[in-house]
């Protein structure tokens, strides 16, 4: 095969592709596989870059809509803290054992409303009785 009639194929074979069966070409046939063979990377390149653009992107607008949802998952905390706090005030009336430290814990998160890493802490407590004249007795009959 001389080197004419090889050059003036239309394109190589897979084993060429693959970097077999090279023995036969011509160093103005190899340069041209080279340049083909960069050309073809080069695409895969801008198409690889491509799509990692886009999933980027996209997760930059996922992290965003995470991260509003966080503020206004926060917004509600304190709302219910606020709730929590009234309520207590309600219960325990002013001047109730210990309203001011409870009060104080329940509402220190509010101040710190866009602050995402703030704890969290949940108290359950039950309403302490109010003293009654009157005892609880049931009576039968």
């Amino acid at each position: 095969m001389d080197e004419s009639s090889s050059s003036k194929r239309a394109g190589f074979g897979t084993e060429q592709l693959l970097g077999e069966e090279l023995s036969g070409l011509s160093i103005k046939d190899l340069q041209n596989l080279e340049n083909q063979l960069e050309m073809s990377l080069k695409g895969v390149h801008m198409k690889k870059e491509h799509i990692l653009t886009e999933e980027i992107k996209e997760l930059k607008m996922k992290g965003h809509l995470v991260h509003q949802e966080n503020i206004e998952l926060h917004k509600k905390i304190n709302i219910v803290r606020q709730e929590n706090a009234e309520l207590q005030k309600k219960v325990y009336g002013p001047g109730g054992i210990n309203e001011l430290n409870r009060v104080s814990h329940i509402t220190h998160g509010i101040s710190n409303e866009y602050d995402l890493h703030a704890p969290i802490n949940l108290q359950l407590s039950q309403p302490q009785n109010q003293k009654n004249d009157e005892p609880n007795v049931m009576k039968l009959g």
